[in-house]
């Protein structure tokens, strides 16, 4: 499983949505979302600034967490974004990674 953290801003017709179901029906909703994947919720946050929640969640891999960002994107409610999360034995095993690299000018 891989972490991934999705960003949402609410559009008019999304934030009407919450206004009529509530944020822990709308949490309900997104955690059935994930798990009908076969994923795992980690957390849900509604926030105040550039965007007005935050998921935390387990997904088998990108093209899960892309599928689930398209099919929320299209229904209209929300603007999502996508954000691969790294833990730091993950952040290790790449910084081991020998890459080979010209600087420009170099």
């Amino acid at each position: 499983m891989a972490k991934f953290l999705f960003t949402a801003a609410y559009t008019v017709e999304g934030i009407n949505g919450l206004m009529r179901d509530g944020g822990t029906r709308r949490a309900e909703v997104i955690r059935a979302l994930i798990e009908n994947t076969g994923g795992r919720m980690e957390s849900l946050y509604f926030a105040l600034g550039q965007y007005d929640a935050y998921v935390i969640c387990d997904l088998a891999d990108q093209q899960t967490a892309v599928a689930l960002a398209a099919t929320i994107r299209a229904a209209g409610g929300l603007d999502t974004r996508i954000i691969p999360l790294l833990t730091p034995e993950d952040m290790d095993e790449a910084l081991r990674m020998k890459v080979a690299y010209q600087p420009p000018g170099a």
